[in-house]
């Protein structure tokens, strides 16, 4: 019997304290984590303003955790070589945002990083059907993208366990990541309708125990179904 994948675990850094940011990055690294998703936003597609790439790229030298960069931008095409540069394997474009989507993805490829497609709530899977053979991560927001400590929408797992029947159907290899609201009394119900990625906030960097106990719960609760 085929052993079932271990859940890839991914950290927003939006309630991390910045003053202490890479120390706790380095927390983060020793106690199993296996990403860092960097939360850029520009206070126009979302009404919130975080970072640019330099704050990632000093702390890039720091740890061996994957980077991703989430563009919660208007425009994200001027900007992503930077990104890129920064240190991210990973950048997330929204489908909503990008004016020319294949081109935009085509251009991450073509800078050496993999390509990321995140969907808003109330935009339907059949936003990206066509570019779905240009995509090497399908984020499914499970709030509604801009602040950190929202409320899981339960009502998006239909739409995750569609975009897992789509990815599987057409024999596709592309992560399914699922951002927001993610902890230990969601994380089963994510992972039963078909995410392996799941990027947490403050059930990371808040609560009980050390890092390393808070991301064993987390997998535990994502692998097991049992509430952390």
């Amino acid at each position: 019997m085929p052993v079932a994948p271990q859940p890839t675990l991914v950290a927003s850094v939006l309630p991390a304290d910045f003053a202490n940011l890479g120390a706790q990055l380095q927390e983060l690294d020793k106690a199993g984590l296996d990403r860092v998703q960097w939360d850029v936003m520009d206070g126009r597609f979302v009404p919130n303003l975080t970072f640019g790439p330099d704050v990632i790229a000093s702390t890039r030298g720091l740890v061996g955790l994957g980077f991703e960069a989430h563009l919660m931008v208007e425009d994200p095409d001027p900007m992503l070589p930077r990104w890129v540069e920064a240190g991210c394997e990973i950048v997330i474009v929204h489908a909503e945002a990008s004016t020319h989507l294949h081109r935009t993805l085509a251009r991450i490829a073509e800078l050496g990083a993999r390509a990321g497609v995140a969907l808003n709530p109330a935009t339907p899977l059949s936003a990206v059907h066509h570019v779905l053979d240009l995509v090497d991560l399908l984020l499914v927001m499970t709030v509604d993208p801009g602040f950190g400590g929202q409320r899981y929408l339960a009502s998006m797992e239909p739409k995750i366990a569609a975009a897992r029947a789509e990815i599987d159907r057409r024999g596709l290899d592309i992560e399914l990541e699922v951002d927001g609201g993610i902890d230990g009394s969601t994380i089963a119900a994510a992972s039963a309708a078909g995410a392996g990625v799941f990027c947490a906030g403050s059930a990371l960097f808040a609560g009980a125990g050390t890092f390393t106990d808070r991301v064993a719960a987390l997998r535990t609760a994502a692998t097991t179904g049992a509430a952390a």
